[in-house]
């Protein structure tokens, strides 16, 4: 008996990267530093907080790499000089991604009290009825 794997199924045409997706997205990170919540704030607009108390906007950077939105944390060095006598809030580097759908783009990120917050939207799309014709031969 053949096993027909998610992208060779005969009625999924054209999705071969979908079984790869799924496995990056399995992949990508499942510890908890930093924390986030994921919510929907429309129909076809959704909104990402991450808790990056202690970082500030250079100590971030967001960029989106091959339909996965990824966020970079690192803390410059000046804190060296600095003496803790207790050190509860974490400030270690970090790197958080999200894998995107097709057609979803990021429209803005802005820091508000410790939370980063990163806007995305999926344009509508238009339904589109395509008629072929059939060359006669």
């Amino acid at each position: 008996m053949t096993k027909t794997t998610l992208g060779t199924h005969p009625f999924l045409l054209g999705f071969e990267q979908l079984e790869r997706l799924v496995e990056r997205t399995a992949k990508s990170g499942n510890e908890g530093y930093p924390p986030y919540n994921i919510e929907q704030t429309s129909d076809r607009s959704y909104r990402i907080t991450l808790a990056v108390a202690g970082f500030s906007e250079d100590d971030l950077s967001i960029t989106v790499e091959d339909r996965q939105l990824v966020v970079r944390g690192r803390l410059r060095d000046d804190l060296s000089e600095r003496v803790f006598l207790h050190r509860g809030i974490a400030g270690r580097q970090f790197q958080r991604s999200f894998v995107l759908a097709d057609g979803v783009e990021v429209r803005s990120a802005s820091m508000e009290h410790g939370l980063l917050h990163i806007d995305l939207s999926r344009p509508e799309l238009e339904n589109v009825i395509q008629r072929i014709e059939i060359n006669k031969g």
